[in-house]
């Protein structure tokens, strides 16, 4: 179980070029004179302030090239007027449960909540800075940020030959390892092309933890890239346990995160 404290700037990628995260809003600060995220009866409701060069209508991409890739498919926000494209959209969501009631993918897919998709650095702010921090959150709850069109769930098509890696963090982290983690994959830093489906941070009662999704959990030398990337991203020690399982397993035994496969 990771308890790093200092973790190390990253640089934030827009279709190959560098941003600076310094110079974009942190963490703790708000481009907006309120939050306008709530918690209330277990579920999130988002009141985002209306961005006036934000285009969220018909914006489509050609698939001329004929494969079925998530940056191929129509997209519902665009980047607004004189915003840093991301290389893919994403897509916040956010669920809750109640632990003791058994869990099925009917009613995971029922308590899943969509807060926003955002198509540009400046979008993605705009949402981030108004959500609840992980560590804010109680109880069963997750956020998970996935490539737009992709639902956070192991039957999708993108994700039901795929696996994911996973680290438990001591209470208190999740924060700022959630950060950083989204950055990077938002940022393009795994550098392993469409492998990358998602991140979900996940708040237990007793323990955090984070998780990375890929396509292809048989591709031993991608998941191995997304591996190594992590611990360098998170600035990890090099003794961390990091756990992976495919989501075939998770199928087969209904369970996120027991019966994994132990890396060190």
């Amino acid at each position: 179980r990771c308890g790093v404290s200092d973790l190390s700037s990253q640089s934030f990628r827009s279709h190959g070029a560098p941003f600076n995260s310094s110079l974009l809003p942190s963490a703790g600060r708000s481009v907006y004179s309120s939050p306008a995220v709530i918690i209330h009866a277990g579920y999130i409701s988002v009141e985002i302030p209306q961005d006036d060069n934000a285009q969220e209508t018909d914006c489509h991409v050609d698939n001329a090239d004929g494969n079925n890739n998530n940056n191929n498919r129509r997209k519902t926000v665009c980047p607004g007027a004189g915003e840093h494209p991301l290389q893919y959209n994403y897509t916040f969501w956010y669920s809750r449960r109640t632990p003791s009631r058994p869990a099925s993918s009917l009613s995971y897919e029922q308590n899943i909540r969509q807060i926003g998709t955002v198509a540009s650095v400046e979008q993605f702010w705009r949402f981030y800075s108004h959500l609840v921090r992980p560590g804010d959150l109680s109880g069963h709850s997750d956020f998970h940020l996935f490539k737009e069109g992709i639902k956070p769930m192991w039957e999708d098509e993108s994700n039901r030959s795929g696996g994911k890696w996973i680290i438990r963090l001591r209470k208190g982290l999740a924060s700022r390892f959630w950060e950083n983690i989204i950055l990077a994959m938002l940022g393009e830093q795994f550098m392993v092309g469409e492998e990358i489906c998602g991140a979900v941070v996940s708040i237990r009662f007793q323990e955090d933890i984070l998780s990375i999704w890929n396509r292809t959990s048989n591709d031993q030398t991608t998941t191995s890239r997304i591996r190594d990337t992590l611990r360098r991203v998170l600035n990890l020690p090099a003794n961390t346990i990091m756990e992976y399982k495919t989501h075939n397993d998770s199928l087969r035994d209904n369970s996120s995160f027991r019966n994994t496969k132990i890396s060190v």
